[in-house]
């Protein structure tokens, strides 16, 4: 009997440990807080890596793993290595993705009132966009934050104005080209055939061979930009014509903000909040700076008389209704347009 009793008695103490294990592990998960859990936050943007832009987004993911002490770490996927911005927003919605720096593109999969404040020829400085976006935010960041994203900050990429192999210098000259169009924005391609352009849609990650192929030899683009990407290269003219302000901001998927502990909330978000003041400003001052380093380099430059202004500003008018119905929804239209003129009215700058 012996033999068996020891038999018995390995078993029970098997048994034993097993137990005693699984209930460590078991009030171990129990009594790990969430503030112990660590969050990788995916982020992706248009934004080249190794530029002036991507080191101030590097440091703001410094700084969130820092104040977080390790909790919150920030993984960036740059350029077009995540697709263009609305690939970005269904890789959020996947949950691949949970956060993207976007252009008025991206965001526009959200909520599209967002392009009311990047209408063509709607506003004549900084001050004005941001104005009426200081008008808008609350009710903006509400409507985006009921359709699953949270605004971290707003920002831009500067004045888009046209960059073409041709020179341009009133709407009939840019009808001859072949002009960039976001893949897949088929409303705006739409409307942009009804007014005599030649829209050409495709990916970003297409411009710079389209434009050596000639697939295109016009891309609206903003100075900024065009440093960035090198697009200048291959379309030496520029259009001396602020045509909107590329507006954007950084959104992260609330299923990903809602699992950070909600006394990191308010740190991150004046991380980023003061991240997106850094970069504007930056792309404030660097506009013109740029313009120089690109003339330097062969950039024409093509000069806007008040005769070819009042063309550009007709053309872009009239397709208001079309960008108001189609575009934008009436309501954010017509509240940008009610705000720009207030804050017009309030600076002396009625047109």
């Amino acid at each position: 009997m012996k033999p068996e009793y020891t038999r018995n008695s390995r078993l029970c103490h098997r048994l034993l440990t097993a137990t005693v294990a699984a209930a460590a592990i078991l009030m171990t998960a129990l009594f790990v807080t969430p503030a112990e859990t660590q969050i990788k936050v995916k982020m992706a943007t248009l934004v080249p890596e190794g530029t002036s832009w991507a080191t101030t987004i590097k440091e703001a993911g410094e700084k969130w793993k820092k104040i977080s002490n390790g909790r919150v770490t920030m993984n960036i996927y740059w350029g077009s290595v995540s697709g263009d911005d609305p690939d970005v927003v269904r890789k959020m919605r996947l949950g691949t993705l949970h956060a993207g720096l976007l252009t008025s593109v991206g965001l526009a999969e959200i909520d599209k009132s967002v392009y009311a404040l990047g209408v063509p020829m709607m506003y004549s400085s900084y001050d004005e966009v941001y104005g009426v976006l200081e008008k808008m935010r609350p009710k903006l960041e509400a409507s985006i934050e009921n359709k699953g994203f949270i605004v971290l900050n707003w920002v831009d990429g500067g004045w888009i104005h046209y960059f073409t192999q041709k020179p341009v210098a009133t709407p009939d000259d840019l009808k001859k080209l072949k002009l960039f169009a976001w893949e897949n924005d088929t409303d705006s391609i739409d409307i942009l055939k009804s007014m005599g352009f030649n829209p050409q849609p495709m990916p970003t990650a297409e411009i710079a061979t389209a434009l050596q192929t000639g697939r295109i030899n016009a891309v609206p683009l903003s100075p900024q930009a065009a440093v960035i990407t090198q697009y200048y290269n291959y379309a030496k003219n520029m259009t001396d014509l602020n045509l909107e302000l590329l507006v954007g901001a950084t959104v992260i998927d609330k299923r990903t903000w809602n699992k950070i502990p909600t006394d990191l909330h308010a740190p991150l978000l004046q991380v980023m909040q003061e991240t997106g003041k850094k970069l504007r400003d930056e792309i404030r001052k660097s506009g013109e700076r740029d313009v120089d380093e690109m003339k330097k380099r062969g950039l024409n430059v093509v000069p806007i008389d008040t005769k070819a202004r009042e063309a550009w500003v007709k053309v872009a008018e009239s397709a208001y209704p079309k960008l108001r119905d189609r575009i934008v929804g009436a309501e954010a239209f017509d509240e940008a347009m009610k705000y720009r003129d207030d804050y017009r009215k309030r600076a002396g700058t009625v047109k």
